[in-house]
């Protein structure tokens, strides 16, 4: 139990982590992404409106965003750090006139090339490989802007690269940290469900012997003065008690890890009918309806003990529980996700939004009918522990508030 919460600790708080660090990368470099773009289409924008040259600055006046940080904006150095090509069209779509003074990686043929490709598209602005590009309408035809963005889309390659090794070192770290330190962040709940487990294995096995004396009493009673009602009662509580205390020592066990289960194939289909068709005679005693509807010849892996004990439960429990003259029935398929048991009975004035709680130790939906049908609260919680033992899930669900349907896959 200890391992399973510690694996159920660390991957909580691993998997909020990882959530946190894929948010943030995003961001940190979508921003980052969104100012180089911006950087490129401020650029593309001067460049434009001043016919695919840069403005001239006054190198004795300081440019007015000197002190800005976040943004782009132009100064001085901006004409030699941007490389780009120009290549302009006569109307009639001939070239007029290259320009490739401002880059080194580009002739006149390749510029031309490029500048053919985007005029003959459809698209007025957009990428082709490493450059960025803009189409200007000019009075007499045409104008294509490139920018080399090779540096930029490096500069964001490389950020990003950065930022998803540091946040994986951050997520080893971190595993590595839980590993260790998890243990002691759960070790009072460890402690606190230790002692509880202690205690109920302890006042099990104490409740046996008085139990077991109280019942011999019984029997010497009876051989002395007879059978009467009294004596009775003593042996139906007692009997209750005992079956109490076992319960709870198999809670306990199974919390424990200790129960050993036999692992094997065996015929799901036989095991079901087997627990299941005893009640059909105390369903026709009861004036209460039993369908059984399980499909033939289906085969599980698991502990076929605890299995028939789980269907017991389940059906024992929908027996107690379904209403007078009411429905019971068992269906067992084969799915695509598992091997699909469902136990259906007809009830009244369910609480449909504590129906998870049914699952929980001595949680009773109608305590009063409870007592009436002998039940403790517990049996769910047996069955809930038997399926995941089987490593299955067990639900609950009610679509009218008068019915009940719970459904184990394995």
């Amino acid at each position: 139990m200890i391992k399973k919460l510690q694996r159920k600790f660390i991957m909580i708080t691993m998997g909020s982590l990882l959530l946190v660090m894929l948010i943030l990368i995003s961001a940190i470099n979508a921003i980052n992404l969104y100012q180089i773009n911006s950087s490129i289409n401020e650029s593309l924008t001067f460049l434009s409106v001043n016919q695919g040259k840069f403005p001239s600055m006054d190198k004795n006046k300081p440019p007015k965003d000197e002190n800005q940080i976040f943004g782009s904006h132009m100064n001085e150095e901006t004409p030699f750090q941007t490389r780009y090509f120009v290549v302009e069209y006569y109307s009639d779509g001939t070239t007029k006139q290259i320009d490739t003074g401002h880059i080194a990686a580009v002739t006149s043929t390749v510029a031309e090339e490029y500048g053919d490709k985007v005029i003959n598209g459809n698209k007025e602005t957009g990428y082709l490989g490493i450059y960025k590009y803009k189409i200007v309408v000019q009075q007499n035809g045409s104008m294509v802007i490139f920018i080399d963005c090779r540096d930029k889309l490096q500069t964001a390659t490389e950020f990003l690269t950065i930022s998803c090794l540091v946040a994986l070192a951050t997520l080893i770290l971190m595993f590595l940290l839980l590993s260790i330190l998890s243990r002691k962040a759960i070790k009072p709940f460890v402690e606190n469900a230790e002692k509880q487990k202690l205690f109920i294995t302890d006042a099990g096995h104490e409740i046996k012997t008085p139990l077991a004396i109280i019942s011999a009493n019984a029997d010497v009673l009876e051989l002395m003065g007879g059978e009467n009602e009294w004596i009775t009662s003593i042996r139906n509580q007692t009997a209750r008690l005992d079956k109490l205390v076992k319960n709870l020592l198999m809670l306990s066990k199974m919390d424990e890890e200790s129960v050993k289960l036999i692992f094997k194939e065996f015929d799901y289909s036989e095991t079901v009918a087997k627990m299941a068709g005893p009640f059909i005679a105390v369903a026709e005693s009861k004036n209460k309806k039993f369908y059984m509807n399980i499909q033939p010849d289906i085969k599980i892996y698991g502990d076929e003990n605890s299995i028939e004990q789980l269907v017991s439960t389940l059906v024992d429990n929908a027996m107690k529980y379904s209403s007078e003259e009411g429905t019971i029935k068992i269906t067992l398929s084969a799915t695509k996700k598992g091997k699909k048991l469902e136990v259906y009975n007809t009830t009244q004035d369910l609480d449909v939004a504590n129906l998870d709680k049914l699952f929980d130790r001595f949680y009773r939906a109608d305590s009063s009918r409870s007592r009436e049908t002998g039940g403790y609260g517990i049996g769910l919680s047996i069955a809930k522990s038997i399926v995941e033992a089987h490593h299955g899930r067990i639900s609950a669900r009610s679509e009218d508030g008068n019915s009940i349907c719970f459904t184990v896959m394995l």
